[in-house]
């Protein structure tokens, strides 16, 4: 067996299956999950009709690169999007979903002959980024996000000799599981870095068209464009279909940038075999046609946002975020000895209502657990049920 695999640390859920496995719910109250970013909404028929009108692509072997005509939807998607101009031919790539993506880019780029060879993730942080690192053969350094900056990651703890061995970087903006959205001046800062150092920086988008303020969230090729760096030199953006389309099961997104990188990606994946079926392909060009189930889609997320944000902030440490669909609360001062973990075991047995403990997304670093205090609550269900588990949570804070 590959050694690498004895590195991997189990998955949160895991962990939270392990945490609550003797504890019986309360059975007078039905379950309730805010644990998992499963979106939940309907996927909009024009994708449903694209499946069935294409069953006749199971016949055909897909090609890695996908079709001319599905990359030609997502570049103008891109410049829809984001007003700028990607080569459909040479700077885009569909993927089978951005998670599949972001694991794969980790073992096309990184370099494990290389002494201390790195990858700097934020922390908390997407569990696929520490997985694919070890996997490639590198080694993880976590950049602890800060409360007073809106979660922002304190890149300035990185030191210039960790900078020096980084071959790869994961962003995420939004963000899971704070939902901070980075500006151009924190954009500025990582290509001035990339530059100096000559690492690649995977930005992950995936919660990109979910958000709350009157202005889209800044992408990163939007702000590689906004500061003149029009080749997205060793940048890859990934973007999906998933949160965007409520499709995770049609497992679609792509990635756009460096057309040097895109390359190699290429290569990659086609020894790899992750090439996306024609159904899926003729679906997601309808999906990335389309705009107005995804307005329709937002709105849904607004609302209900803006009837549980309040009702929980009556009890505990949360706001409104700039984007994504997780509620970050601080439960420091509410739990059993602000313990995140003892609060969700306790939620669960008394009201039926699984949320994610913070301390299982993120990793010690600098001596904190910068996910410790906290709760990831998932707001992917209908606004109703969402707002019951909201009002069992008021309860279960007001009883301790």
């Amino acid at each position: 067996m590959n050694p690498l695999l004895g590195k991997l640390h189990p998955y949160p859920f895991e962990r939270l299956r392990a945490l609550t496995a003797q504890i019986t719910p309360n059975p007078a109250y039905t379950p309730i999950s805010l644990g998992i970013g499963e979106p939940r909404h309907p996927t909009p028929e024009l994708i449903q009709q694209a499946v069935v009108a294409n069953l006749k692509g199971l016949a055909s072997y897909p090609a890695t690169a996908g079709t001319p005509a599905l990359r030609e939807a997502i570049a103008a998607w891109v410049a829809r999007r984001y007003g700028v101009q990607v080569d459909p031919v040479t700077q885009v790539l569909p993927v089978a979903g951005s998670r599949e993506a972001l694991f794969a880019l980790a073992q096309t780029v990184i370099d494990p002959t290389r002494a201390g060879a790195t990858v700097v993730c934020p922390n908390p942080f997407y569990q696929i980024y520490e997985g694919a690192a070890l996997l490639a053969g590198a080694q993880v350094a976590f950049v602890n996000s800060d409360p007073a900056r809106n979660f922002a990651a304190d890149w300035d703890r990185v030191s210039d000799a960790v900078w020096a061995r980084t071959q790869l970087l994961y962003v995420c903006s939004p963000g899971n599981p704070t939902g901070a959205v980075m500006p151009l001046a924190e954009w500025q800062r990582l290509f001035e870095l990339s530059d100096r150092h000559g690492f690649v920086i995977a930005s992950d988008e995936c919660y990109s068209e979910i958000y709350f303020r009157d202005e889209p969230p800044l992408g990163s090729l939007e702000a590689a464009a906004q500061l003149g760096r029009t080749d997205f030199r060793n940048l890859i953006a990934f973007t999906s279909l998933s949160k965007r389309s409520n499709v995770p099961g049609l497992r679609s997104g792509f990635v756009a940038g460096d057309a040097a990188v895109l390359k190699q990606f290429l290569l990659y994946r086609t020894y790899h075999g992750s090439a996306m079926g024609p159904v899926v392909q003729q679906a997601s060009i309808a999906a990335w046609n389309d705009e107005a189930h995804v307005v329709a889609n937002r709105e849904q997320y607004r609302a209900k946002f803006a009837q549980v944000t309040p009702l929980l902030a009556q009890v505990m440490d949360v706001a409104l975020p700039d984007a994504g669909f997780y509620l970050w609360a601080d439960v420091s001062r509410v739990a059993t000895r602000g313990d995140d973990v003892a609060f969700a075991q306790g939620l669960l047995a008394q009201y039926n209502v699984l949320v994610l403990p913070g301390s299982l997304l993120a990793r010690e670093a600098h001596g904190v657990n910068p996910g410790a205090g906290r709760v990831r609550l998932a707001l992917v269900a209908e606004t109703e049920e969402c707002l019951e588990a909201a009002r069992r949570i008021v309860s279960f804070v007001q009883s301790h």
